[in-house]
């Protein structure tokens, strides 16, 4: 059975439809000093919570989820689509938490697995108590692009995600790959973006990464592109978090669209995890 966290209410639907299984009827209220609580009556050997903590608040739905999980079912996997905090994965500055860790032992102690898909740094998975699998959902990012891209060119905003654009540009089946070099200053928390070798005039560039955030990387990437006399450009994205303005950026910096994945459910989730997910469990 799969217990829906509130923000991956339509993914748990599809996977239910992918695994045959049953979908439980979650209630959640608030008591009248804000504290939140999460009720589901099941009747299952496997629980499967389902939940993207997208917020501290959904963190807590999933560790209650997880409590009411492993009192009513013999075996309790847990499906991360989206891990909040897994940026956080070591110390930047003397005196930060390691928030990545501290997150997936809270998660360990009330199930028998976790899942996740396209974490920001796969390494997350040893922080985890209990077995944890990632599955990579980058590939299924080509499925919503044109089919009439000019002379394609998969560009990451800097080295790390260089894995994530070959990977799209290998589904696509044509193109070229490259990356900007990309500083980021923690104390200021500005970034700074070198132009890519590769020649972008006239061609259709998309522009990936495992997440969009603030749009700011991904935005200022693209201006460097739109001074080259780029074509179209397309954004892309597993983890389409776009928080405050940031599709007005990448608007701004002259995207065409936007492409995601439901790991994070937005206007612009395209494509579904859920097969991939459901090949896992």
């Amino acid at each position: 059975m799969i217990l829906p966290g509130s923000a991956s209410q339509s993914l748990a639907a599809r996977l239910a439809a992918e695994t045959d299984h049953a979908v439980a009827p979650v209630e959640y209220d608030w008591f009248a000093d804000g504290e939140l609580i999460a009720r589901a009556d099941i009747d299952a050997d496997h629980a499967v919570v389902v939940a993207s903590t997208t917020s501290s608040d959904a963190f807590v739905q999933l560790l209650q989820l997880q409590d009411v999980a492993e009192r009513q079912a013999e075996r309790v996997t847990t499906v991360l689509p989206y891990m909040g905090y897994a940026r956080q994965d070591r110390q930047f500055k003397a005196g930060d938490p390691v928030s990545a860790e501290a997150m997936a032992r809270a998660v360990s102690t009330s199930t028998d697995r976790v899942v996740t898909v396209t974490p920001h740094e796969p390494a997350v998975c040893a922080f985890f108590d209990v077995p944890c699998d990632h599955v990579d959902a980058s590939g299924l990012l080509a499925d919503p692009l044109p089919e009439d891209l000019t002379d394609p060119l998969f560009l990451a905003p800097d080295a790390s995600a260089r894995g994530f654009a070959e990977s799209v540009r290998d589904a696509y089946g044509t193109g070229a790959v490259d990356h900007f070099e990309k500083v980021r200053d923690y104390d200021t928390g500005t970034v700074s973006h070198t132009p890519s070798e590769t020649d972008a005039t006239g061609r259709d560039t998309v522009v990936v990464d495992d997440i969009i955030a603030t749009g700011s990387t991904m935005s200022g990437a693209i201006e460097h592109l739109q001074a080259d006399g780029v074509g179209r450009v397309f954004a892309t994205c597993v983890h389409p978090m776009l928080a405050a303005n940031a599709q007005v950026k990448l608007a701004r910096a002259g995207v065409e669209a936007v492409f995601g994945t439901d790991t994070i459910e937005r206007s612009v989730s395209s494509v579904s995890v859920a097969p991939l997910v459901a090949d896992a469990l």
